[in-house]
Order: structure tokens, then sequence, then C-alpha cells
């Protein structure tokens, strides 16, 4: 009974976890238990303790055998992890250094690519400033060149003007009777048309505006007459110009170019020029008229011929009914034709002079192309065929009431049918 007690109470304590009998060492049997004990059962008890002592002992080294498998796994589980680990890094070391020199080889090929694209950039920019430079140069050899063209040109064009000057006089007839005009000219030449009187007047007004105090000269080359309307309104102009005007007759002067010279406050004439006054008679041998209408043309001229006619009769000192007595007695068909120098003693003209200096004349006239017949002041003015194929001029249409007051003895100058 009492071996009983012993046994359950070791049994007990080996029945303890493994980790409790390594940390806490076997508590020794009560003595109170050993003193009631007899020898054999301590004998017992002891062989039971030292069996549990070596079943202890060898859990202990099963347990220091385990511990030691499992800290050698940990270890092994640690050495690979730190191997892995390493590798890792060496992986990543490696993955860096592709990386670094992919990255240094992008680089290198970036700067290449660039340094290349700058070389190319810079001989671009090097073959453009050579092509500017010779664009330049081409630029300037032709510019060059056309300089000295334009200079032969300029010299060339400069040889068809004058030195001299033109020169202005208050008294243009010189002590030696030389005659000197201005550039102050009007051309009246050919026909006197609306055209003509349009061209003639806007040089006096504008003459006036640029100078009140120097003459204007209109010259007369060569004008068989043409439109009184027109011809009065020349004269017109005349009388309200501020400036002189003085009419130059170097040729032929008739009918209404006649009229303009004659009442002009100051005239010139080289002496051979020819001068004609004649009735207004002419004016209507263009057309076929019945006798009312010829009675009415008639009325037309009788008014026009008193209102040009008088002023002519009252310079020369004479009526109009003597005027038109002296053209018959001088010429059967009532053509009064008088030189300069015998007109002069008429009044029709005030000077007769044997020079005059075209001051104005500063362009070489074979450097200006000129139509063959065209006037001065006339558009659409020039030399033509008729049906017979003889040349004439067809005078511009002129104003109901108006009338040709034209030297036209061999019909040269018509009006279109």
């Amino acid at each position: 009974m009492k071996k009983s007690l012993y046994i359950p109470a070791m049994l007990a304590l080996t029945a303890l976890p493994l980790s409790a009998q390594v940390v806490a060492p076997l508590a020794p049997l009560a003595p109170a238990m050993l003193p009631t004990a007899t020898k054999g059962e301590r004998t017992e008890i002891h062989k039971e303790l030292d069996k549990l002592k070596l079943e202890k002992e060898l859990r202990d080294a099963r347990l220091e055998a385990t511990l030691a498998e499992t800290n050698a796994q940990i270890a092994q589980l640690k050495a690979e992890h730190e191997l892995m680990a390493e590798k890792q890094k060496i992986e990543d070391l490696k993955q860096a250094t592709q990386d670094e020199i992919k990255q240094k080889k992008s680089t290198e090929l970036k700067d290449e690519l660039e340094r290349a694209a700058a070389i190319a950039k810079s001989k671009a920019a090097l073959a453009n400033s050579e092509l500017a430079l010779e664009k330049t140069k081409l630029s300037r050899a032709t510019e060059l060149h056309e300089a000295e063209i334009e200079s032969l040109k300029a010299a060339t064009q400069r040889q068809n003007f004058a030195d001299a000057k033109p020169i202005y006089l208050e008294n243009p007839l010189k002590d030696d009777g030389t005659l000197v005009i201005s550039d102050r000219r009007i051309a009246l030449n050919g026909p006197i048309s609306r055209d003509t009187a349009d061209y003639i007047t806007e040089r006096i007004h504008f003459y006036n505006n640029k100078d009140k105090k120097n003459p204007i000269f209109i010259v007369i080359d060569d004008s068989p007459g043409g439109s009184v309307m027109a011809g009065y309104r020349i004269l017109k102009a005349m009388e309200g110009s501020d400036a002189p005007i003085h009419v130059v007759v170097k040729s032929f002067a008739a009918s209404m170019a006649a009229t303009i010279i004659t009442l002009a406050e100051e005239s010139y004439a080289y002496p051979n020029a020819i001068i004609l006054h004649h009735q207004l008679s002419s004016s209507y041998f263009f057309t076929t008229m019945n006798l009312t209408q010829q009675k009415e043309a008639y009325e037309d001229s009788k008014k026009w011929w008193s209102r040009l006619a008088a002023p002519i009769a009252k310079k020369m000192g004479i009526s109009t009914e003597e005027f038109i007595k002296q053209m018959y007695l001088k010429n059967s068909d009532g053509d009064w034709v008088e030189f300069a120098s015998e007109a002069k003693k008429l009044k029709w003209v005030n000077h007769i002079v044997d020079r005059i200096q075209e001051t104005s004349k500063v362009i070489n006239p074979d450097s200006v192309k000129k139509k063959p017949v065209a006037k001065e002041g006339f558009k659409n003015l020039s030399e033509a065929l008729d049906e017979q194929g003889r040349p004439c001029i067809y005078l511009p249409r002129i104003n109901p009431h108006d009338v040709y007051f034209l030297y036209n003895p061999d019909g040269y100058y018509r009006l279109k049918k």
C-alpha cells in the first residue's frame, strides 16, 4: 500500500511537460514519505528515481538534439535567406550595372546624335552663310552692273537735256529785238477745238496760280482756226489772266487763230509769218442744208461775227462794215492775207521780231516720241484717208450754234458724215 502511494507521485512528476522538467529540477521527494517506507520500498523508490533521472536525461538529450537540429535548421534557413538576399543584391547590382550601362550608352548615343546634329546644323549654317555670301557677291555684282547701266542711261539721257535754264523776264522783248520765251509756254497748233480750249485754259490758270508776274506765252506755229466757242473761251481766259498773256505767231494764223493774236494785249510775229482774216463764211461747207437751215446758220454766223469782228475792227480804228469791205478789196474771195510785217501796220500784231529765244526748249526733240499729225490740245485728232484715198483730218463734233471759223480752201479739214 505504501509503495503504491509513492509511485503515482513520481509518475505525476514525470507527467510534467518536458520544458518544465528542464527548467525546474526534479523536486526531492518529501522526506516525510521516506521514513514511513521500508528499506525495500526505499530501494524501489531510488530505482524509480534513478530511472526517472535517466529518462529525464534521455529526454534532455533528445530535447537538446531536437533543439540542436531545430537551431541547425533555423541557422540553415537563415543562411539560405541571407544567401538569397546576397544573390538578390548581386542580381540587383547586376541589373543596376546593366541599367547604368544602358543609360550610359543611351546618354552617349544621345550626346553623339546631338553632336552629329550640331555638326550638321553648323555645316548647314556654314553652307547657308557661304550661299548668302555668294548671293551677296552676285547681288553686289548685279547692283554694280545695274548701277553702271543706270549711270550710262542717265548719262545718255542727260545728253538729251540742255544745261541752260529757262529765262523769266517781265519784259521778254530785249533791246536788240530778241523775244525771250520761258517755259511758261503753251502751244496752239492745228484746228481749235474743245480739247484745244481745255489744254490752253488749264495751263493759263496753272501758270497764274504759280506766278502772276511773269508773262505766259501762247505760241502759234500753224493754226487754220476752228471752233468759235472754243476760241472765245481761250480769249476770255486771256482776258481774265492776272499774268500778262503774250501771243506769238511763227508761221500761220488764220480765222479764229488770227482773232486770238489780234485781240491779244501783247503779240509778236516773225516778219514773214502770215495772218489771215476773213468773214465767217467757211463754216458750213461740211454739210448740205435746206434754205431754212441755211438762214438759221446765217443768223448764228452773223451773231458770232459781230462779237468777234467788232473788237478787231475797233482795234484797227475802223467799223465792222469797213473791215469787211477791205477784205474784199484785198481779195475777191474775202481772204485778207498779210505778212506780219504788214499786219503790224493794221494792228493785227504788236511787234515784229527777227529772233526768238526759246529758253524752255531744254529737251532734245529727237528723244521725244511724237504723233505724226496730232497737235497739242487734241486728244483724238489724227490724219486719215477719205473715200477717195485723199489725206484729211476729221474734226470733232461741235456744240449746237457753234461754228467752225476755219480757213480750209482745199477741204483738208472735214466732219464725218
